[in-house]
């Protein structure tokens, strides 16, 4: 029987490297587990991790056009709970570390984001309200930072303690 790409296997250590384990797969064919995939702390010295002859559970990530079969131990380990709860809950997805931030407020009852403050969802806006709106939004934003350059340029500097006052 041979294993398929994503398959979970049980296999035997044979060998450690300064870079990754040989593991012998129970379909009886040798892959490595590389060190950056034993586990999900940093391991520095394999040896505290894996010995010769240890069962383990490793997942299959691919088989190069050599033959050569790359293995995971990380990767085959159940996820943490939290993390669980949290991807399955959430609609988190592992490439768009925003998403979870961006759509908090999706169906929560919460306060809706600042560009959606205003927004009446039964009475469409005209463009010419959408645009005086902006407006009015950009023009009190261009005020604050106004404000706040300002104050950054009065009082003492750095260097003359007085802004050249005797």
């Amino acid at each position: 029987m041979q294993a398929n790409i994503g398959d979970i296997v049980e296999g035997k250590v044979t060998g450690l490297t300064n870079f990754g384990a040989f593991v012998k797969l129970s379909t009886g064919e040798v892959g490595m587990v590389h060190i950056s995939e034993v586990a999900s702390s940093y391991v520095k010295d394999i040896k505290e991790f894996l010995t010769e002859g240890q069962t383990v559970k490793v997942k299959l990530l691919a088989v190069n056009e050599a033959g050569k079969i790359s293995l995971s131990i990380k990767q085959a380990e159940p996820k943490p709970v939290e993390y669980r709860d949290r991807e399955k809950n959430s609609g988190f997805d592992r490439g768009d570390r925003n998403f979870e931030r961006r759509n908090a407020n999706r169906g929560t009852g919460r306060t809706p984001p600042m560009w959606q403050k205003g927004r009446q969802e039964d009475k469409p806006q005209s463009f010419e309200d959408m645009m005086a709106k902006f407006k009015q939004t950009s023009d009190e934003r261009q005020q604050g930072l106004k404000k706040a350059s300002e104050s950054r340029r009065t009082g003492y500097s750095r260097r003359g303690g007085n802004n050249g006052k005797h």
